[in-house]
């Protein structure tokens, strides 16, 4: 895996999570001007107000600060610590996500479209509320918050808003995800629970990518496989649902038609039977 150097400003590698050192990780909503792997490094050195994608060098230098608040010389941040160019490496950073954040010292949620406190209770959703943040509607984002032992939430200035552990009665009405889950050590409790309740979390957010939506539940349940993007969201479960069923004897799989597929699966349960 790639780590920032919060100093440098400088990507190193380091063979696995288990070698790196301490590192913080962001969590957070691509944008339109992400600062990727690709882009070169000469631009680190600029002001964000002069670079050529000022909201994403912002974006990076804010969670550098935070860990470096923290005493963290390392952050991992998806958008340029892996190389999308590479099908290899992708497939590998995807397949590893859930452990990558699992292993993190420090989980930055950055919440960018947030300008107000959990305190100011607001039902108008252009308020910037956090229960109206887009982070909670995103995929990804799902096993970015149920992997890390506990996860620091930040709005669009970097302000403070709280502790994942502390906010787990706000979290479970906004996700329906059952606060003992959201608690410390939550992810404990998590493969106690039906595979037709972890895919319920899911139900309701959004991709990029179709295929990102079997992708990003991987880690939660605890399954690897091929990235194949181009094979569409109906091959991408199939083959997930596969994946699950020789994993855990949990015949919930076959309520996922009721709780998120858009299609019968009456064929998936029938292949999958013959397995």
């Amino acid at each position: 895996m790639r780590l920032l150097n919060v100093k440098t400003l400088k990507l190193e590698w380091f063979h696995n999570a288990d070698v790196a050192p301490s590192y913080a990780i962001l969590s957070h909503r691509w944008e339109d001007d992400e600062v990727l792997f690709e882009d070169p490094e000469s631009v680190v050195h600029v002001h964000p107000s002069q670079a050529i994608k000022p909201n994403g060098w912002s974006k990076v230098l804010g969670c550098c600060k935070i860990a470096e608040q923290f005493g963290i010389s390392y952050v991992w941040i998806d958008t340029c610590c892996i190389d999308t160019s590479s099908s290899s490496e992708l497939s590998e950073s995807l397949n590893s996500m859930f452990a990558w954040y699992q292993c993190a010292t420090l989980c930055i949620a950055y919440l960018s479209d947030v300008t107000q406190i959990w305190g100011n209770d607001s039902e108008d959703p252009t308020a910037g509320h956090p229960r109206h943040s887009a982070w909670f509607r995103r995929g990804w984002t799902l096993q970015e918050l149920l992997a890390p032992n506990d996860v620091l939430f930040y709005q669009g200035d970097w302000s403070f808003l709280g502790i994942r552990s502390e906010l787990a009665d706000e979290l479970h009405k906004i996700t329906g995800i059952e606060k003992t889950i959201l608690q410390r050590n939550g992810l404990e409790k998590l493969h106690s629970l039906s595979v037709a309740a972890r895919i319920s979390w899911a139900a309701d957010r959004e991709t990029t990518r179709p295929e990102d939506r079997a992708y990003s539940l991987l880690g939660i349940f605890g399954v690897n496989m091929p990235i194949l993007y181009g094979e569409g969201e109906q091959n991408a479960f199939f083959r997930l649902q596969v994946m699950i069923f020789q994993t855990f004897s949990d015949h919930s799989i076959f309520a996922w038609k009721a709780l998120f597929l858009p299609w019968d699966t009456q064929l998936v349960a029938s292949a999958l039977l013959r397995c």
